[in-house]
């Protein structure tokens, strides 16, 4: 089922399938729900699974004014008539995911972040020159740009094009490149405040923090510091793996994180 709601100012794209607990995915700032396609078919006989595009990707809408993807995300729930939801969140949906939990705890049965951030972590420098790739923003070179973005997010940084599956590559790129192309203005994402960096020991939901060998120095910083900080919180790393670790390793991150949430609704 797919369907639009109206928020301040947008109107987000959202689909459901499956009819049970809730699931609640959120994708990476270089792609959109397309990304969990392999993840919705393994898991929507077992939960309800609900996929939503943030403002600036995919088929959602927006102007340009501040906007919080917190209290979207919370709209969503409220309008799909979800009081608890499992969350999981890659690159960017990680932050956000990370963060909605500290803002709505009583929204969240558990919190699956993969790969992604902690706001106001000052983590390790990745090496990497952003201003060039801006500039290719700045002027719409999306063909560079999503190449460049390539080379960091799915490739990883100093790897080979060649070492993921090329239908995984061809996928990110057609994803990233809809999403430039589609020119969405959603330029001022409001912050959380104060930032999560010192706020994780707020967190008592169960907790999965998932990332790959091969991701940047700051992603392994990230986790890193959710695992320390965060009690009872469990940590998988996929050797020889990027960023998109659902993409890379589907099967093997499938069976993870359902036996994640299995074993927290056994003991709820």
């Amino acid at each position: 089922m797919g369907g639009y709601l109206d928020v301040p100012g947008g109107r987000l794209y959202h689909e459901v399938e499956g009819t049970r607990h809730p699931l609640t995915l959120i994708h990476a700032g270089v792609a959109h729900l397309r990304m969990w396609d392999e993840q919705v078919a393994a898991w929507r006989d077992r939960w309800r699974v609900i996929r939503y595009d943030t403002r600036g990707f995919g088929r959602t809408m927006s102007d340009d004014v501040e906007y919080s993807n917190r209290d979207d995300l919370l709209r969503l729930l409220d309008h799909l008539g979800v009081e608890r939801t499992h969350l999981l969140g890659l690159s960017r949906g990680a932050q956000i995911a990370l963060d909605f939990t500290l803002e709505q705890p009583g929204r969240v049965a558990s919190l699956v972040w993969v790969a992604g951030g902690v706001g106001g972590n000052d983590g390790p420098d990745d090496g990497i020159d952003w201003a060039p790739i801006e500039r290719l923003e700045e002027e719409r070179r999306w063909d560079e740009l999503v190449d460049a973005e390539t080379r960091i997010w799915v490739d990883g940084l100093g790897q080979p094009p060649d070492r993921v599956d090329p239908d995984v590559r061809r996928r990110m790129i057609e994803w990233n490149m809809e999403n430039y192309q589609a020119g969405q203005s959603a330029t001022k994402p409001q912050p959380l405040d104060p930032p999560a960096v010192g706020r994780l020991g707020e967190l008592s939901v169960p907790l999965l923090a998932v990332w790959g060998s091969l991701d940047v120095a700051s992603t392994l910083d990230a986790g890193e510091l959710l695992v320390r900080s965060v009690a009872g919180a469990r940590r998988h790393v996929f050797e020889g793996v990027g960023h998109m670790v659902n993409l890379e390793r589907p099967n093997e991150f499938n069976r993870l994180v359902a036996d994640f949430l299995t074993e927290v609704e056994a003991g709820a």
